[in-house]
């Protein structure tokens, strides 16, 4: 059973920057497509970015060439580095992991972006 934990949310000024760590329990982590999500107050939860177990990425367009997606798998661990932060940035944030039966979701991390 995989068990996923947000951490690195906060606060932060426009043109910032976070740092989110997703880290996961479990088996097989490598093997595994994850991605991240964001939910605005008022709005659907989005894709955000994604990794495979190749290592290949993509990204929403919004955050395209200012959000970087990695995994450490030796961690457990899958990042998104945000910088240049907009105050649209502000949402949930949440770690989503996919296998070929199941998905699991943390319990997201609240980043907003505000001067």
């Amino acid at each position: 059973q995989v068990q996923l934990v947000e951490s690195g949310g906060g606060l932060a000024q426009p043109g910032g920057s976070l740092r989110l760590s997703c880290a996961a329990s479990g088996n097989r982590f490598s093997a595994y497509r994850m991605c991240w999500y964001r939910q605005a107050a008022g709005k659907q939860r989005e894709l955000v970015a994604y990794i495979g177990s190749s290592g290949s990425t993509n990204y929403v367009d919004s955050v395209k060439g200012r959000f970087a997606i990695s995994r450490d798998n030796a961690k457990n661990t899958m990042y998104l580095q945000m910088n240049s932060l907009k105050v649209e940035d502000t949402a949930v944030y949440y770690c989503n992991l996919l296998t070929i039966s199941s998905e699991f979701w943390g319990q997201g991390t609240q980043v907003t972006v505000s001067s």
